[in-house]
Order: structure tokens, then C-alpha cells, then sequence
């Protein structure tokens, strides 16, 4: 989905084009347009969505929180307003989910790499949003969430990315850190 999709305020989206420009600049490349990404899992007849959220996001008691770390710096993660949760939420819903460019993508049809990308959701290494704790050489976000569970799951990476002219800050940390813990 686009960086900052329904988002009524334009905040994301006019930070992450700030952002951007930044980063297009010191890298010495083009601006590219900012995706952020989740996933839609069914098997079995149930359609659960993976997505990382900020904590105070929601307060709705069944949305599959499976994990949860700090935004920004490590200690302001205390505090509500400083952590994301990783969701495996059965029936949730992906707010933003009608912006989407190129997708869904249909990944895989094989039920058992559904179950892997299921089962792995809780163990995803919960760093602090923003910043390179892992020294992978990117921010850890969302788009680490999907990246390190397709990976980590089997899905072929070298097939799924942003769409064209586009830039999923984050991806690469979730590649390198799934590639150093290997295959489960």
C-alpha cells in the first residue's frame, strides 16, 4: 500500500515524501514512491491478516496480538504510544487495504507455507521501529515484518517486491535478518 494510505491527516504521507527526498538525496539516486506492506493469509476456510500497528492504534480486545516492541528508542517502548504490535488477527481487517497498488498478490497456494507464516507471526524479532538494530543496513517497520516471514517461510523473494518505480524502506532488514537465522 502506499506509505501514508488512509491516513486522513496526510502526516505518514507527507513525512515518508520527506523522508525520501532525504534518503534519495544522500544515496544519490531518484525519489521513489513508498510502500508499506501486510499480509492476507487464508487456509482452511479463515482469512487472518498479518500487519504491525502502532499499540495504541486499537482497542479491540480480539486482534491477534502476538507481539509487541518499541518505536523509536528502546526505552520509550514503556510507553503505549511507543510500541507497534504484531498482529495475527483472524478476520481483521487491513485498514488501508482498498489504496493498495499491484495486489493483492496471490504468493503461494500451498496450505503449509500458510501455516509456516502463521506459526512464525510470535517469534518475529521484536527491534525497535525506525531504527538498524540489527545492522542489516535498514530501518526494521512493517515491511521487515513481511519480508522476514515470506522469507523465513520458503515464499521466492527473488519474485515479491514493491511495485515499479517504488521503495519498501525496510524490506532488506527483514531479508537479512531471515537469511541469518536460515530457513525453518
Amino acid at each position: 500500500m502506499p506509505l501514508g494510505a488512509g491516513d486522513s491527516t496526510h502526516c505518514v504521507r507527507v513525512n515518508g515524501r520527506v523522508f525520501e527526498a532525504a534518503a534519495a538525496r544522500r544515496q544519490h539516486r531518484e525519489r521513489c514512491d513508498l510502500f508499506h506492506a501486510a499480509l492476507a493469509v487464508s487456509l482452511d476456510g479463515q482469512l487472518f491478516t498479518i500487519e504491525m500497528a502502532p499499540a495504541w492504534g486499537t482497542d479491540a480486545p480480539d486482534r491477534g496480538v502476538v507481539c509487541e516492541g518499541p518505536v523509536g528508542l528502546h526505552r520509550l517502548g514503556r510507553s503505549r504510544f511507543f510500541r507497534y504490535e504484531v498482529r495475527r488477527w483472524r478476520d481483521g481487517v487491513i485498514p488501508d487495504a482498498a489504496e493498495a497498488v499491484d495486489s493483492p498478490q496471490r504468493l503461494s497456494a500451498d496450505p503449509a507455507m500458510a501455516q509456516q507464516v502463521l506459526d512464525l507471526a510470535p517469534s518475529f524479532p521484536t527491534a525497535t521501529w525506525g531504527r538498524d538494530e540489527q545492522r542489516a543496513g535498514d530501518m526494521w517497520n512493517s515491511n521487515s515484518l513481511v519480508a522476514w516471514l515470506l522469507a523465513r517461510s520458503g515464499h521466492d523473494m527473488d519474485t515479491i517486491g514493491p511495485p515499479e518505480h517504488g521503495r519498501a524502506p525496510g524490506w532488506l532488514a527483514g531479508l537479512v535478518v531471515a537469511a541469518r537465522s536460515g530457513r525453518t
